[in-house]
């Protein structure tokens, strides 16, 4: 599909170049290609002139721009450490709270990288009112969970909580230890 593109993309930029040396840019010639460009493709790819010798083209879309908002929105989470203490962070709508750990230094393991296959990334949802708001627990993230240490009745995986607007202030405690069969006592390090 690109290699289709670029290469009509030359063709219009050759013929722009001839059209404009004859004093006629973009001549009915130069429309058809246009036009023919508009109906087959996708992205849309429309040639706008800079200057007499020069031909732009774009593949923008207009869904760019709401991307873009939920990318800024973040919401505030706050750790509670083994030994008490606390850390707020700020985390962007969509993001796990595994990977907003990892990116904010705070010692929540995650062995399997969030791919359901252990229970390293145990976290406890302090208030009941946010564990309501979080969707159900599927069956692969409660089998995890039973393999859980110091498992209540709010715990859940910190891969599988996602951030959403509507869990702005929730308070996540790590438990006082983890249970990861494949090396006892590791010191996890972000990635």
């Amino acid at each position: 599909m690109f290699g289709r593109i670029s290469r009509l993309g030359m063709r219009l930029l050759r013929e722009g170049r001839a059209e404009t040396r004859a004093g006629n840019l973009l001549s009915s010639r130069g429309s058809l290609y246009q036009g023919h460009v508009v109906q087959h493709s996708s992205p849309v790819v429309i040639p706008t002139v800079q200057s007499s010798r020069n031909v732009l083209f774009s593949t923008a879309t207009s869904g760019d721009k709401d991307e873009s908002n939920q990318e800024k929105e973040k919401i505030s989470v706050t750790f509670v450490n083994k030994d008490g203490s606390e850390k707020t962070i700020s985390v962007p709508i969509g993001m796990s709270m595994l990977e907003a750990a990892h990116e904010n230094d705070i010692e929540l393991e995650g062995a399997c990288e969030g791919s359901l296959a252990c229970s390293t990334c145990h976290v406890i949802v302090m208030d009941v009112n946010d564990y309501n708001k979080l969707e159900d627990p599927t069956d692969e993230e409660n089998d995890m969970l039973d393999l859980a240490f110091g498992l209540t009745e709010t715990s859940r995986l910190g891969c599988q909580v996602i951030a959403k607007p509507e869990l702005d202030g929730m308070r996540l405690a790590l438990p006082a230890a983890t249970r990861n069969f494949a090396v006892d006592g590791h010191v996890p390090k972000p990635h």
